[in-house]
């Protein structure tokens, strides 16, 4: 085949990148594509943006950074603006290509614009090909078929961990054969009506998009502060860059990819040892997986407000002002006004912090759960669309957890991980 597109969409790296990969394998010249979709930069149906400046930031930075990587290779990224289906298929035109190469989409919004393309190209006879690049665990290594999949996350461990292994990571190209490509032309954030976030001294990470950031952090937490060794006890940490990984804003756009994760926590546990916090980071990435896995398998009857389980589904309010109370974090509790505010200044919440808010909006707030995840939809530089709605789909008590409302004492859940105060007062001062 002698010349083929890849289309980046969450894959932003050259590593472990199995749509690259297959696409230099079957063609003799490869257009690596980027589209910034119009509809990820609207309003939502709950009010607010789809994508908040935080994120659209790190989104610039990591389309950059991945543009100046496949320039070292002799290749280079075409960077369009507007919707995939119109735009991938005007260029696959342009370039006269043969294929479509692109990552395999498994949320509800993003598999209905991957289907469109999909049509839009077969309609100029151009083939389309995807390829999961997301997860530890491939689908088509799991014990047991999409339909089947437990919806208990501890019986779905141990299966997967008793019978599925995780594949090799694929090698990063050391040459990428492309027809001249022009320099990369990025839009502004005025674009989306965004304006450049400040930084706030007090941010636990001066998050940095990219691939060559993403590897960086991945040495940092495991080799230059064997931080690893101990996350299993600071996982719940809320102030400073190490209490956990922070690997989550690297895997939302796929600037790092969890093989690769795995595969340097094995070289790590060869040269430093193995120990439940080394288990604990793979444990993480499971929950990953498995929300991508819940996802596919329930389709859009995850993002409705009766979610999986609607014999759970509550009575929900819909005074507005409470829920713009605890979007600038004045409800009046602390520990989630913290977090809140932490969130509105930096991106970024801890985990703790985030269990802790989402229950607070809904059993103590009574709100729709779908509004609490529709803001952190705007505001998370590491969004991820199956994590972030699942987790709080959870938390609601309308997804995957078993016992089918967990409701957090705030306020012990504050004296038990801020007993000095010191998260509170540096956040609500």
């Amino acid at each position: 085949m002698k010349r083929a597109l890849v289309w980046f969409k969450t894959d932003l790296r050259l590593h472990d990148n199995e749509t690259l990969t297959r696409s230099i394998a079957q063609c003799e010249e490869v257009i690596p594509v980027y589209c910034f979709d119009e509809a990820q930069f609207g309003d939502s149906v709950f009010g607010f943006q789809k994508t908040g400046a935080f994120r659209a930031q790190f989104l610039l930075e990591s389309v950059a950074n991945l543009d100046q990587n496949l320039r070292a290779l002799g290749s280079g990224l075409v960077v369009v603006c507007g919707h995939p289906e119109t735009e991938i298929v005007a260029l696959a035109q342009q370039f006269g290509v043969q294929k479509v190469f692109a990552k395999k989409e498994v949320a509800y919004e993003e598999c209905k614009t991957q289907e469109q393309v999909e049509k839009a190209l077969w309609g100029i006879r151009c083939l389309f090909e995807t390829f999961s690049t997301s997860t530890m665990y491939h689908a088509e290594d799991l014990p047991f078929t999409l339909k089947d999949i437990p919806d208990v996350f501890t019986n779905f461990r141990k299966r997967v961990e008793k019978d599925a292994a995780i594949r090799p990571v694929f090698e990063t190209p050391t040459h990428i054969k492309s027809p001249e490509l022009p320099p990369i032309d990025l839009p502004s954030l005025e674009k989306w009506r965004l304006t450049q976030p400040n930084m706030d001294p007090r941010a636990v990470l001066a998050f940095k998009g990219g691939e060559t950031a993403a590897l960086q952090r991945l040495h940092h937490y495991l080799f230059d502060t064997q931080a690893l060794s101990v996350y299993k006890q600071t996982r719940n940490g809320l102030i400073g860059s190490d209490y956990s990984s922070k690997f989550s804003a690297w895997l939302s756009v796929g600037c790092l990819s969890a093989r690769q994760i795995v595969l340097e926590i094995r070289k790590y546990e060869a040269q430093f040892g193995a120990n439940e916090s080394t288990y604990w980071m793979i444990f993480e990435l499971l929950w990953r997986d498995y929300f991508r896995f819940m996802v596919k398998k329930y389709k859009h009857q995850y993002f409705l407000q009766n979610g999986i389980k609607p014999q759970n589904a509550k009575t929900v309010s819909d005074n507005e002002e409470v829920l713009n109370q605890w979007v600038q974090g004045q409800t009046g509790n602390e520990f989630v006004d913290a977090n809140m505010r932490e969130l509105q200044l930096t991106g970024f919440m801890s985990n703790r912090g985030r269990q802790n808010v989402a229950s607070y909006l809904c059993h103590e707030l009574h709100f729709d759960w779908r509004y609490g995840a529709a803001y952190f939809e705007q505001q998370l530089i590491d969004y991820d669309v199956c994590s972030n709605w699942g987790n709080w789909a959870y938390l609601a008590g309308v997804g995957n957890d078993p016992r089918g409302l967990r409701v957090f004492n705030v306020d012990k859940q504050a004296t038990e991980y801020d007993k000095d105060r010191a998260y509170r007062d540096l956040w609500l001062k």
